[in-house]
């Protein structure tokens, strides 16, 4: 399907009296509300089988946490490894994948990176600023989100204005010299609802290479500090232009500049400066039984290496989507979802130096989906279907079926799937690219059950397996990127125990265990075997609030670890790290807030070489107007 037919079918679809009716589709009443699951709103109980967490305004706030990387650290069946602090280069890995099996979005925005190797997201710039929740999906969402979405999604969802009107602003300080102003109002005038953030962060930092570890630091020599800073301003706008139709628009950027180091030594001067500009218009329109909504998202990112000032290379990516999604309740309790989108990428390199390079590419892609939802009492069943074509990795389709069944107090959950990768304009095109790679693809399922006991005690269990074939990575005997053979197998448990003993305690476990093997049978970088989290929280009164977290992680592989006897290993040690965070209200307009961190001064690392925080102390003090 070219691009002017999609148009003209997209546009036929709008204009259709057939589609364009009256009722919205039914949204089922229960837990927390979530979109990322089946892109419809569903309360978590009845999103099917698909493993969801909803990271809530109330959790983010509680935990004190600046960034996003910091707040999905703890979640299970989810790891984060960063090449430092704040600011360098983050990686999520769900269920044991690769970091680019996972896609980010911002208010449904794509934030994946074509400029980047492998077309992922770096997370570490997205700050927390003007967040409301986040919703993390786990397992093949190919079907709904296409490339990328083979392990799972993250949607990062922000404010939106409601009829209180409120303004407020605040200040941070705290270890490492770092401090932070932000502000920010939201609420509605009108048929206009608002929200609006803004917000500036500046940390002096610590040697991203890690000066304790011996080594990289064998003389214990002072090791030159790699500060951050970011500047981030959001909006979040709604305009109802009558009882039907709805005009939304969101928009973010964010300036960022990070000093960073190899991992091998301490380098001075070397330093990345960012920005990004991301932003969708969607307009939304209720005619029973339809609802429609047709979107236009856009995202740009710019980075610029320097070192010692000098401009070393610069990278541009951009991706624009166009699209129409259509949620038709066919009966009561049946929804059937159809869309359409087509997306472009767009990769400009520039390399200087010694080898100096340029490289400009891009790709497009059209692709359908079709998505039923049927409620049968207990029984949800949920299924979809998906084509996509590539201009460069030609078509795919992909499929889904998650349906659960609740018994009682008894829920049990299931799902299978699908999901592809298309090859990114760097692997393709790139002096170290081959044009020859196809698009990697997967198959995994996962089966648990989720247990109520009275309304205090709420346990579950969830078994997963994923299956990769022609997974591309770097082939250090060629030096270019190739498919590798065979399969790249990842299978696991994730479990969680909540209790609330009452009102105003809460305490919450969760443990994952994830084996991971490459065609070779050896274990994948950087992913822990085991993880075990405890968090608590106690609302002391209307004024007093505190929370605290403990955390271990176990064992994980990284080429060229040593133990203390030098010897490489390839392992980094388990670790340990516990944290407590709380809040007093001084009044009905002020609020005093801390955060201690790494509360046993731990040394750890992530990422063999690379130095992580040890304690640390953030203040901070928000003034509601």
């Amino acid at each position: 399907m070219n691009k002017k037919v999609f148009l003209v079918v997209m546009a036929g679809l709008l204009c259709s009296k057939g589609l364009l009716a009256e009722v919205q589709p039914g949204s089922f009443v229960g837990e927390e509300m979530v979109v990322t699951a089946t892109k419809t709103l569903n309360s978590i109980c009845n999103a099917g089988g698909s493993s969801v967490t909803v990271i809530s305004a109330e959790e983010l706030k509680s935990s004190g946490k600046r960034t996003v990387a910091e707040a999905i650290r703890g979640t299970s069946g989810l790891d984060v490894t960063s090449n430092g602090g704040v600011g360098t280069l983050a990686n999520v890995f769900i269920r044991g994948a690769d970091s680019k099996n996972t896609l980010v979005l911002v208010d449904g925005v794509p934030a994946s990176d074509p400029a980047n190797a492998n077309s992922e997201a770096n997370i570490s710039n997205l700050s927390l600023d003007n967040v409301d929740r986040i919703e993390i999906v786990r397992g093949a969402v190919s079907f709904l989100y296409g490339s990328g979405a083979t392990a799972g999604v993250i949607n990062i969802i922000t404010k939106t204005g409601n009829s209180t009107p409120e303004a407020f602003a605040g200040v941070e300080g705290g270890t490492f010299r770092s401090y932070k102003f932000y502000g920010g109002a939201n609420g509605q005038k009108g048929h206009l609802n608002y929200a609006f953030g803004v917000s500036r962060l500046k940390i002096d930092g610590f040697s991203a290479v890690d000066d304790k570890n011996k080594y990289m630091n064998p003389t214990g020599a002072p090791f030159e500090k790699d500060g951050y800073q970011n500047t981030t301003l959001s909006g979040n706008l709604s305009w109802r232009l009558n009882q039907k139709s709805t005009l939304e628009a969101v928009l973010r950027y964010t300036d960022a500049g990070v000093a960073y180091d190899s991992s091998a030594a301490d380098k001075l001067g070397a330093n990345l400066d960012s920005s990004q500009l991301s932003g969708r218009v969607a307009l939304k329109m209720n005619y029973q039984p339809v609802v429609s909504t047709l979107y236009y998202t856009a995202n740009q990112q710019d980075r610029r290496y320097l070192d010692s000032g000098a401009l070393s290379s610069i990278f541009n990516g951009k991706i624009y989507d166009i699209g129409w999604q259509g949620d038709f309740t066919a009966a009561e309790k049946n929804i059937v979802s159809a869309g359409l989108n087509y997306q472009h990428q767009t990769i400009s390199n520039g390399s200087f130096g010694l080898w100096p390079s340029q490289l400009d590419a891009n790709s497009a892609s059209t692709s359908l989906f079709l998505q039923d939802q049927w409620h049968f009492g207990g029984l949800i069943a949920t299924g979809g279907v998906r084509y996509e074509d590539n201009n460069k990795s030609g078509s795919k389709s992909t499929f889904r079926l998650a349906p659960s069944c609740s018994v009682g107090d008894t829920i049990l959950k299931f799902s299978y799937g699908t999901g592809f990768r298309v090859p990114s304009l760097y692997e393709l095109y790139s002096p170290y690219g081959n044009t020859s790679l196809k698009a990697e693809t997967s198959a995994g399922w996962d089966a648990g059950v989720e247990q109520k006991a009275g309304d205090d005690l709420k346990l579950g269990a969830t078994y997963f397996q994923m299956d990769y074939t022609d997974r591309i990575d770097f082939d250090m005997a060629t030096w270019i990127y190739a498919q590798m053979p065979g399969k790249t197998k990842t299978h696991g448990v994730e479990s969680f125990v909540e209790w609330r003993p009452a009102g105003p305690l809460f305490f919450a476990v969760n443990y994952t265990f994830t084996k991971t093997e490459d065609a070779s049978g050896n274990e994948l970088r950087r992913r822990p075997q085991q993880k075990v989290g405890l968090s608590g929280s106690w609302k002391a009164s209307s004024a007093t609030r505190l929370a605290g977290n403990i955390q271990w992680v176990g064992t994980s592989k990284d080429l060229g670890a040593k133990d203390d006897a030098g010897t490489t290993t390839n392992l980094l040690p388990a670790y340990l790290l516990a944290g407590v965070s709380g809040s007093q209200k001084l009044g009905d307009s002020v609020e005093l807030y801390g955060r201690l961190d790494n509360l046993f001064d731990t040394w750890y690392e992530v990422a063999w070489g690379y130095a992580t925080p040890g304690r640390s102390l953030n203040l901070g003090l928000k003034v509601n107007f």
